[in-house]
C-alpha cells in the first residue's frame, strides 16, 4: 500500500511539473516572438536615421545653395538700381542707338548640384566677371555722359530704354522662383522622411 500512495504522489508531481513546463514553455516563447519584434523595430529605427542623415546632407547642400542665390539676387539688385541711376541720368539728348533685340529666353533654372558648388566659388573666375561687369557699368556711363555729335534727337522709345532693366527684374524673378523651388523641395524631402 505504501508503494501505492507513493507512486501516486510521485505521479501527481510529475504532472504538476509537466504543467510547469508548458507554462514556462509559453512564456519562452512570448519572450522569443518579443526579441523578434525587437529586433525590427531596431532595424527601423536604423533605416530611419541613415534617411535622417541624409536629408541633413541634403539640408546643409541646399542651404549652401540657397545662400549663393541669395548673394546672387543682392548683386543683381544692386545692378538693378544702378542701372536706374543711370538710366534716370541719361541725357534726353543723345543719339540713338542702333535697337539691339535680345532673345527672349525661358527663365533659368538655377539649381546648382551640391558636385558643382566648389567651383562656382572660384575667387579667381569671380573676380574675372565683377571686372568684367565693371567695365561694361563704366563704359555704359561713359556713353551716358559723353557729349551728343548731333542736335537733339527724339528720346528713344521707352521699351528699349528700360530694356536692361526689364532684363534685370526678370532675372531677380527667376532667381527668386528657383529659390522658392528649392525650398518647397527641401521641405518635401525633410518632412517625407
Amino acid at each position: 500500500m505504501t508503494g501505492i500512495i507513493l507512486d501516486s504522489i510521485l505521479m501527481l508531481l510529475l504532472v504538476a511539473a509537466i504543467a510547469y513546463g508548458i507554462k514556462l514553455e509559453k512564456k519562452l516563447k512570448a519572450l522569443r516572438d518579443g526579441q523578434l519584434a525587437f529586433a525590427g523595430a531596431v532595424s527601423e529605427l536604423n533605416s530611419a536615421a541613415g534617411r535622417a542623415e541624409q536629408a541633413l546632407a541634403t539640408l546643409r547642400a541646399s542651404g549652401h545653395e540657397t545662400d549663393l542665390l541669395h548673394d546672387r539676387i543682392i548683386k543683381a539688385r544692386a545692378v538693378k538700381q544702378e542701372l536706374e541711376v543711370l538710366i534716370a541720368r541719361a541725357p534726353a539728348g543723345l543719339p540713338p542707338r542702333a535697337p539691339v533685340e535680345a532673345p527672349v529666353e525661358a527663365p533659368l533654372e538655377l539649381t546648382v548640384p551640391a558636385s558643382q558648388v566648389a567651383p562656382l566659388l572660384d575667387d579667381d573666375a569671380r573676380a574675372r566677371r565683377m571686372a568684367s561687369l565693371m567695365e561694361r557699368i563704366e563704359g555704359a556711363r561713359a556713353v551716358m555722359k559723353a557729349p551728343a555729335a548731333r542736335p537733339a534727337a527724339p528720346a528713344a522709345a521707352p521699351a528699349e530704354a528700360f530694356a536692361p532693366v526689364r532684363q534685370a527684374l526678370a532675372a531677380n524673378h527667376a532667381a527668386q522662383q528657383s529659390l522658392n523651388r528649392a525650398r518647397r523641395s527641401l521641405d518635401e524631402d525633410l518632412f517625407a522622411a
